[in-house]
């Protein structure tokens, strides 16, 4: 299986959120997936919600990573410095806090989550894709707080 591997170091803030989405639709549509298609919007939901979970959660920079297999899916990946596991939280009626790893659960195909360097790596897929080996990280100085 051929991969394309494509990815952008995203800086503590949560202001990154809105650079790593413009970041993600203009690699989106350098593979061909229009900005109008539904997998696009999807992409660019689950890259949103995974960015601003490592970024607010960690206070630290990450790393996130595009894979686009020649079948047609595409596997997000998003590494940050914190060892602990992601929870899952159920929102409740008018609560602004607490859907982001829903939200992933109900439009990913697949995703989870691995151990990565001092940190960890959440992930999803959409599209047939076949198993994507665990991408070595970046240099260790390069993400650190």
């Amino acid at each position: 299986m051929q991969v394309l591997q494509v990815q952008l170091v995203v800086g503590p803030d949560p202001a990154e959120v809105g650079r790593a989405r413009r970041w993600a639709r203009s690699r989106l549509a350098g593979s061909g997936i229009g900005d109008d298609e539904s997998l696009a919007e999807t992409l660019v939901l689950l890259i949103s919600e995974l960015v601003t979970n490592a970024v607010v959660h960690t206070g630290c920079p990450a790393v996130l990573r595009m894979l686009f297999a020649a079948e047609g899916g595409v596997r997000v990946e998003v590494a940050d410095t914190s060892d602990r596991p992601p929870r899952p939280r159920h929102a409740e009626g008018e609560d602004t806090n607490g859907r982001g790893l829903e939200l992933v659960d109900g439009l990913a195909d697949r995703w989870g989550w691995q151990p990565e360097g001092a940190g960890k790596s959440i992930w999803c897929e959409v599209g047939r894709m076949a198993p994507v080996s665990p991408v070595p990280s970046l240099s260790p100085g390069r993400v650190h707080c």
